[in-house]
């Protein structure tokens, strides 16, 4: 009989079921879409059940795939998208719509967070930069003021990972990476802030009690089992972050390693052996996946440049690779690919949606400078690329001003799929780049962490050692060096001499 893993990945927009054996091999992958609400400007929600059906039609998608035994499916592990807020009430009925992570309506509460306690402080306290509207406990506040009697029937306030926990096990349980940006959470002393409980006017008891990633939970309910089609004897485990499952899943869960995520966003994660503030403010600090082990952990606009340039400037490669059953940006890398390193003097500021940590920046806008008469489309697209690779070196440059040495990249993400943007990325940080076999790495992080947790391994090291699977290693190119060095430089200070620029509103 097959003893199999469950890693699910609860995402904003879809929630992704993958099929796992002990040795880290794929069985079946499951995507089940759905829709966001946004009833109004800033305000954006999903219904509770529609998180639970996807899940529920996912099982049935993988059950037709694999015809999987209940009793092949040993353990479950969650990858979890932060920041999304359930409201519970005591019999453990869901009272509103979940308060998704990007809603942006509780403007108001958290510059009256930021009032009470400042800025510095949330950064002490939580490892987050600043009071946000998406925190929880702005959220929170603001259901306070503009719901009262959703505040007042609230028995439980969950995050996306707990209230699937609760779903599956009746029991309220949280994990450190998903709590770190409540901002009623304590970083360093992994206990909830008293004083931030007390100005939003809840408890300990409407919290879920805290432990490590990569614990057992509990068995499945025995009716939630039959209503799954598991067996009871299923083990529910606790989870991750999505970004700090998707750094497990490529094997990045040591100090000094560095995984980026390019996708919507470039999420970048670096674990660290003990909370290292950035002196700055500008690198958040969350809780990781190992007992008493950090991760600074940020993101800016990514992959969405170039989708944005994909969706405007090339259409016909769309519809060339529709036709013939492969895709844009691989088409698009294949032009980037006959552009030399720097451009031809073409360098881009990619920040269409302003700019996030270290130069953090929402005004930022996007720029293209130095084209000439010589460039071609090709260009553009190659600078693009680059740009992504300099806000890595950003990154790391940052880092290294925290005294954290980053001594390789392993990435994840669409972006992972180009070899020629890898090389790029290799070229520009001068570190090599590592990709993985399995491009599911969030679902595998989660499996990874039930898998440790039910005993299969000993430890995550030993995990990932056996089921994370290397693929390709990029080495940098000395050659590239000097070019990518003056490019890098052009990039900072074209960024730093339009800052002004920036203030303007058009």
């Amino acid at each position: 009989m097959r003893e199999l893993i469950i890693g699910l990945d609860l995402g904003t927009t879809a929630l992704k079921l993958a099929l796992f054996d002990k040795k880290g091999a794929i069985i079946a992958v499951s995507t089940q879409e759905y829709s966001l609400l946004t009833p109004r400007t800033d305000h954006v929600e999903v219904a509770p059940h529609t998180y639970w059906q996807s899940f529920k039609a996912g099982l049935e998608d993988l059950r037709v795939k694999t015809q999987f035994k209940p009793e092949e499916i040993k353990a479950l592990g969650f990858s979890a998208q932060g920041e999304t807020l359930f409201f519970i009430d005591e019999d453990g009925n869901p009272l509103r719509n979940a308060i998704v992570w990007m809603d942006n309506r509780a403007q108001d509460e958290a510059e009256k967070l930021r009032e009470k306690f400042s800025d510095e402080v949330c950064f002490k306290v939580t490892g987050q930069v600043s009071f946000e509207p998406c925190w929880p406990a702005s959220k929170i506040l603001w259901v306070k003021k503009n719901e009262p009697d959703v505040y007042a029937k609230t028995a439980k306030f969950l995050l996306i990972e707990d209230f699937f926990i609760f779903k599956m096990t009746g029991k309220f349980v949280s994990e450190g990476s998903l709590l770190t940006s409540t901002t009623y959470w304590d970083i360093n002393t992994k206990k909830y802030w008293p004083e931030m409980l007390e100005y939003i006017g809840i408890s300990d008891d409407q919290l879920p009690q805290v432990m490590e990633s990569g614990e057992i939970v509990g068995k499945l309910n025995a009716l939630v089992a039959d209503e799954l089609g598991l067996s009871p004897e299923t083990v529910i485990c606790t989870g991750a972050l999505d970004q700090a499952a998707g750094a497990i899943g490529v094997g990045n869960v040591k100090e000094g390693g560095f995984s980026e995520n390019i996708g919507a966003a470039l999420a970048v994660c670096v674990p660290v052996s003990e909370a290292t503030f950035d002196p700055n403010r500008n690198m958040p600090l969350h809780y990781f996946i190992k007992k008493d082990m950090y991760m600074v952990h940020t993101f800016t606009t990514g992959g969405m440049t170039l989708k944005w340039f994909r969706d405007v400037f090339a259409q016909t490669e769309k519809t060339m690779a529709e036709l013939i059953d492969s895709d844009a940006y691989d088409l698009l890398s294949r032009e980037a690919s006959t552009i030399p390193p720097g451009s031809e003097g073409l360098t881009m500021l990619p920040h269409l949606t302003g700019s996030m940590a270290p130069d953090v920046n929402s005004k930022a806008k996007g720029v293209f400078y130095g084209f000439t008469l010589k460039h071609t489309r090709p260009h553009f697209v190659r600078a693009i690329m680059e740009s992504i690779g300099y806000i890595i070196r950003r990154n790391i440059d940052a880092l290294n001003n925290m005294g954290i040495n980053v001594t390789e990249l392993r990435s994840l993400g669409g972006g992972s799929k180009s070899a020629v943007w890898n090389q790029i990325k290799a070229d520009i940080t001068g570190k090599e780049l590592i990709t993985v076999g399995c491009e599911e790495a969030a679902c595998l992080g989660a499996a990874i962490l039930a898998g440790k947790a039910i005993g299969f391994f000993t430890s995550i090291d030993e995990a990932c050692e056996k089921m994370v699977k290397i693929h390709t290693k990029f080495k940098p190119n000395p050659d590239n060096k000097k070019l990518y060095d003056a490019g890098y430089e052009q990039y900072k200070k074209l960024f730093k001499d339009l800052e002004e620029l920036f203030e303007e509103t058009y």
